[in-house]
């Protein structure tokens, strides 16, 4: 009978297989129906927001891909729609994560490394911003970006108004996604700090640069992988329930939030139309726990100490 490690250990393996392939496969679709999503349809509109009132609340049916999924009021293509925003949504989580890396390790480094007034300062500075709600930021975000957006639309900007659309999300999102990942990289360097090893290389006067590349980088990279991955799912969920509240992602460009959030309306007691919520709302979840799956692996796979207890 093969030990129950052996066993955890497979299981584990086939569910990061599993949720990869998953991500994997959202993301080709994404970038391969790229040309399709947003070519143009006859009447010289982007498939994902071309309408057709002749096609308006058509449940999923095979007669063709504009229809596999349904359409909504509008006569709009689901499928396209999800298409791009399930590509809007990763993006959005990858460039926030990638901020929170970036910012996050220089933060919590710099001031684990100066240590004093500057620790304390620097760290006050994240219990403040822990303090303020990540929605209010938003919000604040948004009204202050609406003068930008008006004077782009009086002058037929609607590529970059859509553009500083998705980056005041990334920005809203990617300020507050930092904060863990700094405590966390401050803590591992003030540990790191008081190892023997750590205190011989200063005595002997290695320099500071040398001591972070040879000594703290490396110690540090399995927990800032481990936290970064971590951080995706929490800003696509972010990405999500703002789009849902409409002060994320704006029409037309589709998010599944959004989507999820209009969806609403079509669900009465005379007649649902249950495919504007149930898809959406499907990728949604299959998404963040494919995530979160692929980011424990990675998090077992990077730190030994973890590793060892599986």
């Amino acid at each position: 009978m093969p030990p129950k490690r052996c066993a955890t250990t497979t299981d584990r393996r086939r569910s990061t297989v599993i949720a990869g392939g998953f991500l994997g496969l959202v993301l080709l679709l994404a970038i391969v129906s790229l040309p399709w999503t947003l070519g143009t349809a006859g009447g010289g509109e982007r498939w994902f927001e071309a309408v057709d009132p002749a096609r308006a609340l058509q449940p999923p049916s095979l007669d063709g891909p504009d229809v596999w999924l349904g359409t909504d009021r509008l006569g709009r293509s689901v499928a396209a729609r999800l298409l791009l925003g399930g590509g809007i949504s990763l993006v959005v989580g990858l460039a926030a994560a990638g901020t929170a890396l970036l910012l996050g390790t220089a933060w919590g480094l710099t001031a684990a490394m100066f240590g004093g007034r500057v620790d304390a300062v620097m760290m006050r500075i994240v219990d403040v911003l822990y303090g303020l709600p990540s929605v209010l930021l938003v919000v604040l975000l948004a009204f202050a970006m609406d003068g930008f957006r008006e004077r782009l639309s009086l002058a037929g900007g609607g590529g970059s108004r859509l553009l500083l659309d998705l980056m005041t999300l990334w920005i809203a999102i990617g300020a507050v996604s930092w904060l863990t990942l700094s405590r966390v990289v401050r803590g591992q360097v003030l540990s790191l700090r008081a190892q023997p090893c750590i205190e011989s290389a200063r005595l002997v006067g290695v320099p500071t640069g040398r001591l972070v590349r040879k000594y703290y980088l490396p110690w540090l990279v399995g927990p800032v992988v481990a936290c970064t991955s971590l951080i995706v799912p929490m800003a696509m969920l972010s990405e999500a329930f703002l789009s849902f509240l409409g002060i994320g992602v704006q029409e037309p460009l589709p998010s599944w939030g959004n989507m999820a959030a209009g969806a609403l309306s079509e669900l009465n007691p005379v007649r649902s139309r249950w495919w504007l919520l149930l898809w959406p709302c499907a990728l949604i979840a299959a998404t963040l726990v494919a995530l979160t799956v692929l980011g424990e692996s990675i998090r077992i796979a990077v730190d030994p100490r973890q590793r060892e207890v599986a």
